[in-house]
């Protein structure tokens, strides 16, 4: 019987490539905007109080990552959910989340108090 390490097992790579790529809160409340239709980077923007740079920068690596599409139509792009099974999953997080109460968030390694944004959170946290 062989073994497989956790870093030769190709589909726990992509699993927490996933999750990764969730991880950050920005990401999270992108996901959570378009989860309700598509949206453009100015809608975003305003939705979330963040920078087009910051809103661009996330909607790419959700594109790259396959988690989002986009849609030209003009000289503008929609973006939307590509596949609905994420909403499921998220919405399974939410339930492992309620069952857990508030062990995730106190939790030493991966709680909210440890989680840094990698980036601003609001227009005005950028230089001009």
């Amino acid at each position: 019987m062989s073994m497989t390490t956790a870093n030769g097992d190709p589909a726990l790579r992509r699993g927490a490539s996933l999750f990764h790529g969730l991880a950050d809160r920005n990401r999270l409340a992108i996901v959570r905007q378009l989860s309700a239709g598509e949206r453009r980077v100015v809608d975003l923007t305003e939705a979330l109080g963040l920078a087009q740079g910051t809103v661009s920068g996330h909607l790419a690596c959700l594109r790259e990552c396959g988690l989002i599409v986009g849609r030209p139509e003009g000289r503008q792009m929609f973006y939307s959910i590509a596949h609905p099974e994420l909403m499921e999953l998220l919405a399974a997080a939410e339930q492992v989340l309620a069952l857990t109460g508030d062990a995730v968030v106190l939790c030493p390694n991966f709680g909210a108090e440890t989680l840094t944004d990698t980036t601003p959170t609001t227009t005005e946290e950028v230089a001009p």
